[in-house]
């Protein structure tokens, strides 16, 4: 089959594994025309910030925004689910034409006496920056009248791309941080950054470091809570996972703050046990790093037998990968390798040239690495490689099953828990559930294999 660069203007943004030097393009605005499989700015500023649990989160536009973005995390709290509520002003064509600050403050005005949250964050999203309403100076005076943080969030939508609604958040979150007491943490303390407590998995991870002695001061975001990102600053560490979400963050901690900061990733055992390593050596201290090798081998003695079983069914299947952060990609390229599963083509939505020379650098010769795909493209490499499953979010989810082909859902909606050991067995469960399924022997492409 031809190369699967369907659009010129896209050629320098897919790389095929064994041509070298890799170049490709990324960072860039998505060609017009594309439809491209990244979202807006607003929703990549939402999926950052919805999790935490005790804010207000308004959504200052249309009512077509606030839908697109309801419930757009699988994102589970431990106590207060204000975030779940999704409020918005509403903007209509009279707001449009006069303005629409004074429903924005009566919005505020009422549902912080209705629902008392700790803090809001007020979402501007496109048609709010073409009329030019003034939220910082409406989050001012309301924050003042009513004694909580109201924070804008600049995330109208033609200013770029979700990368871009990532750094809005995490410019409002900034403004938090620093603002509480710090007092009584301990020298062994973190914050974990960009996991978003998907199907509960950052419950998983705090109790990872607290048996090896570490302290969660802070989860940005999943589960979160206003008060301890307020302290966050207090934290001798952070420990950044989606790098793509919450990096920028990171960096503005580590200059104000002079707080370091370690990527690390959730997903699959060798990405876990890592990140439990780093995390010791980064503290210097034998004991922790003791008790991080011991969880590590009680935890692999349970895993490994039971994914033996599923080794042997799956091994030379073929996997393509299309995600948002590049992090994720690099986690789910090893799990499959573990798994016995061949990676034919792996993508990402926000990925940096570095990600993608480290993508270049794990998978075989041959291998599809494409930034910032489209529909079009994606089909294409599915039938070139003659995938076996597909793995991405909910927009990638019919391309795959229109062509016959097993999805597993990896994206911030999913409801199953992937991160750490026992996320590496759930996902591998999954994966032999959807690639074995015998529905597969029905759709046209397998049946006219059989048949030949």
């Amino acid at each position: 089959m031809k190369s699967a660069s369907l659009l010129d203007s896209r050629e320098r943004q897919i790389h095929r594994k064994g041509k070298l030097p890799i170049e490709i393009d990324c960072n860039t605005a998505s060609l017009a025309g594309a439809v491209s499989q990244r979202a807006c700015v607003f929703c990549g500023s939402r999926v950052v910030l919805y999790p935490i649990a005790d804010a207000l989160h308004l959504v200052h536009g249309p009512i077509g925004c606030a839908v697109y973005t309801w419930d757009i995390r699988g994102a589970l709290s431990s106590g207060p689910e204000i975030h779940r509520l999704s409020f918005s002003t509403d903007l209509q064509e009279m707001d449009v034409i006069f303005g629409g600050e004074p429903k924005l403050a009566a919005a505020l005005e009422e549902l912080i006496d209705r629902h008392a949250p700790k803090a809001a964050f007020v979402y501007s999203t496109c048609i709010v920056g073409l009329i030019g309403d003034d939220l910082e100076a409406v989050c001012s005076k309301i924050s003042r009248d009513k004694g909580i943080p109201v924070l804008p969030v600049q995330s109208e939508g033609f200013k770029g791309n979700k990368r871009a609604g990532y750094e809005a958040a995490c410019n409002a979150m900034a403004r938090l941080v620093g603002s509480g007491d710090i007092s009584g943490i301990s020298r062994y303390s973190i914050n974990i950054l960009g996991d978003f407590n998907l199907a509960g998995e950052i419950w998983l991870i705090r109790d990872y470091f607290a048996r090896i002695g570490i302290e969660v001061v802070a989860n940005i975001t999943g589960d979160g809570r206003v008060a301890d990102i307020q302290r966050a600053h207090g934290a001798a560490l952070n420990v950044v996972q989606c790098s793509g979400a919450t990096m920028e963050l990171a960096t503005m901690m580590e200059e104000r703050y002079q707080i370091p900061c370690l990527r690390v990733s959730y997903f699959g055992v060798e990405d876990m046990a890592e990140a439990l390593y780093s995390v010791a050596r980064h503290f210097g201290e034998p004991l922790l790093l003791e008790k991080a090798a011991a969880l590590v081998k009680a935890e692999l003695e349970s895993l490994l037998p039971e994914l033996g079983r599923y080794q042997e069914e799956l091994r030379g299947k073929k996997a393509a990968i299309y995600v948002g952060g590049a992090f994720k990609a690099f986690s789910l390229v090893k799990a499959f390798r573990l798994i016995g599963m061949d990676v034919v083509m792996v993508g990402s939505q926000t990925g940096t040239t570095r990600d993608y020379e480290e993508l270049a650098e794990i998978t075989d010769d041959g291998t599809i690495i494409v930034d910032d795909a489209n529909p079009l493209e994606l089909v294409s490499f599915i039938r070139e490689k003659e995938v076996d499953l597909f793995v991405g979010g909910v927009k990638e989810r019919p391309i795959a099953y229109k062509l016959g082909v097993a999805f597993c859902d990896h994206n911030h909606e999913r409801k199953e828990m992937l991160a750490g050991f026992q996320g590496m067995l759930n996902f591998a469960r999954e994966v032999y559930a959807s690639v074995m399924s015998p529905v597969w022997q029905f759709v046209p492409r397998r049946a006219e294999e059989g048949a030949s």
